[in-house]
């Protein structure tokens, strides 16, 4: 009787571990964090104009029924 052949499972890699992989290799440390940095201050300042837009709506609409 044969012994059974071990089975080696390895996880295939995503897009993005495959794109961060590759940032990794293209820069140093330092860029990845400004950059990382940079992208997190983008989907801040998305985030503070969506509250903008949302906060103009509701003065004009509490401005459209007071006159």
């Amino acid at each position: 009787m044969q012994a059974a052949t071990p089975v080696r499972a390895t996880a295939i890699p995503s897009v993005t571990d495959a794109l961060r992989a590759v940032e990794s290799l293209l820069m140093g440390s330092p860029q990845r964090t400004a950059r990382r940095n940079a992208w997190t201050s983008v989907l801040e300042d998305r985030r503070r104009a969506k509250d903008r837009v949302e906060a103009q709506h509701v003065l004009e609409a509490v401005a459209s029924r007071t006159s």
